[in-house]
């Protein structure tokens, strides 16, 4: 995209409309399909929608005057009963196709009927996601942001020159990101770690990192927004944030499948599934290995000072990257 030089184009009031805009018009292409429920990366699609409207309009709040229907509150409602669903979806991609054709039959015969389980929670999600798309509370959201599109409402910080203002709105997330205690966790072991330590540590402190994830995801979303408006050290950053959600995504989701897996057998689960539950422990492992590497780069003051200065720096001359891969 190239960056129009026009000086009304360049306040931080068209861009937040431009942003809302592209994320809303995401979220509603979406949902017809979603409905349709032939193909889950349609519901993946619009929950990442989803995700990042919400994510525009936080990271635009300062001079944003929308409606109470689009108040992040509402939008957050809207999103966690999309990501129900959307939990079960990956649930049950990864149990089918990277764990269950690899375990001896055995053990396929016990998550035979997890599965069967899931698949019945799974309807009943549907059946929510139905019910909300058709609620007047996502409706409301649609139609109002639609006509506020058309005829955006703003505070005072309307005309605020938007490479101006951008380290004010960038910051106060990374702050909140390098202040985050999920960098420490594990940060006092040596190196490298044994399997055993690791479960030790996730089974203690495993929220803190689970905390962490979201914050990075947070920031991914609101740097995205921005991307135009700087040079390709930016994009660098950008990319580590992707590789830290990413690992501790792995972790998480490995996690997830261990106890969602455990809920269904309260007892003796280690030699009803050891096969399963070793390649479980062994995939966080390497996972947690990839972390440890981003965890000690960014753990070093001199990587958080240039993260920071390059914050401080836009750039005004046009820009040729392209949007981000919308993944998750």
């Amino acid at each position: 995209m190239e960056i129009n030089t026009h000086p009304q184009t360049q306040t931080l009031g068209y861009w937040a409309v431009k942003a809302i805009q592209k994320h809303l018009e995401k979220v509603i292409s979406h949902e017809s399909d979603v409905l349709k429920d032939d193909d889950p990366e349609e519901l993946h699609q619009m929950r990442v929608g989803m995700r990042r409207l919400r994510s525009a309009i936080v990271g635009f709040a300062p001079v944003l005057d929308l409606p109470e229907s689009a108040e992040d509150e509402k939008i957050g409602k809207i999103a966690r009963r999309l990501g129900k669903l959307r939990d079960l979806d990956v649930l049950l991609e990864t149990l089918q196709n990277h764990y269950y054709p690899h375990l001896p039959s055995s053990e396929q015969e016990i998550l035979d009927k997890i599965l069967m389980s899931w698949v019945k929670q799974r309807h009943k999600a549907f059946r929510l996601v139905e019910w909300v798309l058709d609620h007047k509370t996502y409706k409301n959201l649609k139609e109002d942001l639609q006509n506020w599109i058309k005829e955006p409402c703003f505070t005072p910080l309307e005309k605020l020159p938007i490479n101006e203002v951008l380290p004010d709105l960038l910051l106060p997330q990374i702050s909140e990101l390098f202040l985050h205690s999920g960098w420490q966790v594990g940060e006092d072991q040596v190196n490298p770690i044994s399997l055993e330590t690791l479960e030790e540590i996730l089974d203690k402190q495993g929220k803190s990192l689970h905390s962490l994830r979201k914050q990075v995801k947070r920031v991914r979303y609101q740097m995205n927004l921005f991307t135009d408006f700087y040079s390709s050290t930016y994009s660098n950053y950008l990319e580590d944030i992707k590789a830290i959600q990413e690992c501790l995504g792995d972790i998480q989701d490995s996690m997830v499948l261990g106890e969602k897996i455990a809920e269904e057998i309260p007892s003796k689960i280690n030699s009803k599934l050891p096969t399963f539950m070793s390649v479980l422990a062994q995939n966080r492992y390497e996972s947690w290995q990839k972390w440890e590497q981003l965890q000690r780069q960014y753990l070093k003051p001199e990587t958080r000072y240039q993260f920071r200065s390059e914050l401080l720096h836009p750039v005004t001359e046009t820009g040729n990257r392209k949007d981000e891969k919308e993944e998750e």
